[in-house]
């Protein structure tokens, strides 16, 4: 469990589109086997620690007849940003997908002192 105090939580939440390989036959659409779809997400300002993250598709134009087949994760989670990945694998054809995050931790109270 990961224990913040009161008063020193912050939240971040974003959107990305993480592809739109329909209009330029990019690998998502046109590809076959693992493929991957990975971007820097950066968190300003930053947690003073790794913060919760959760992502979802929120925008999802697959071809219907493929089985759709996705896995969406945050990687790499670090107070400063993470890596937000999409992968898909086999016949699926993504033609475009948009995903929303949310960062959730402790962030620095405006009367902490910068001790050097």
């Amino acid at each position: 469990m990961k224990r913040i105090s009161a008063g020193r939580v912050g939240i971040l939440q974003g959107s990305r589109v993480l592809f739109s390989d329909f209009a330029d036959g990019g690998v998502m659409w046109t590809g076959q086997g693992d493929r991957e779809s990975r971007h820097v997400i950066s968190l300003k300002p930053p947690f003073t620690e790794p913060p919760a993250v959760m992502v979802a598709i929120s925008m999802w134009d697959t071809d219907h007849a493929h089985n759709a087949r996705a896995d969406l994760t945050a990687e790499k989670i670090t107070a400063k940003g993470f890596h937000l990945v999409f992968r898909t694998w086999a016949d699926t054809r993504g033609a475009r997908i948009r995903a929303d995050w949310t960062a959730i931790g402790a962030v620095r109270d405006e009367e902490d002192l910068d001790v050097m």
